[in-house]
């Protein structure tokens, strides 16, 4: 009997420990221009491409968006982005990468991801928020 009470104790705790949201930021910090092509990324919704934008821009920097077949080198920087939504009691931003390349090269790195957190109810955040956020540490 006591090993079912421990059981129903711990079995919580073990569900939770695997609804873990990860977010990861490698600042670009060596970056020789304030101008940033973006590659667009026509799946992801637009209001991603917006709030990255609109944050570059608060931040003194200038856009320019580039198709999305274009290659790494197409200009002194160049940014890539993906978003993904999901569905758990309302639509959310599960996960979120933006790179930056600067003459072809990685040079920052930011990635926000709640796919494993399908436990973890601070998942429901507001998706231009997290850009923002996401921006203001990638370039700082």
């Amino acid at each position: 009997m006591k090993s079912h009470k421990l059981l129903f104790l711990v079995m919580p705790l073990l569900l939770l420990s695997g609804c873990n949201i990860k977010q990861n930021v490698q600042p670009a910090t060596t970056l020789k221009t304030k101008e940033v092509c973006i590659i667009n990324n026509p799946p992801v919704r637009a209001g991603f491409l917006t709030a990255y934008r609109q944050e570059l821009h608060k931040k003194g920097y200038k856009t320019k968006i580039i198709a999305e077949n274009s290659p790494l080198t197409s200009c002194r920087v160049v940014s890539t982005y993906m978003g993904k939504w999901s569905w758990d009691m309302a639509i959310y931003l599960s996960y979120a990468n933006i790179n930056v390349y600067q003459y072809g090269k990685l040079v920052g790195n930011a990635t926000y991801d709640s796919r494993s957190g399908s436990g973890n109810m601070s998942k429901f955040i507001h998706a231009d928020e997290k850009i923002q956020e996401l921006t203001r540490q990638l370039f700082p």
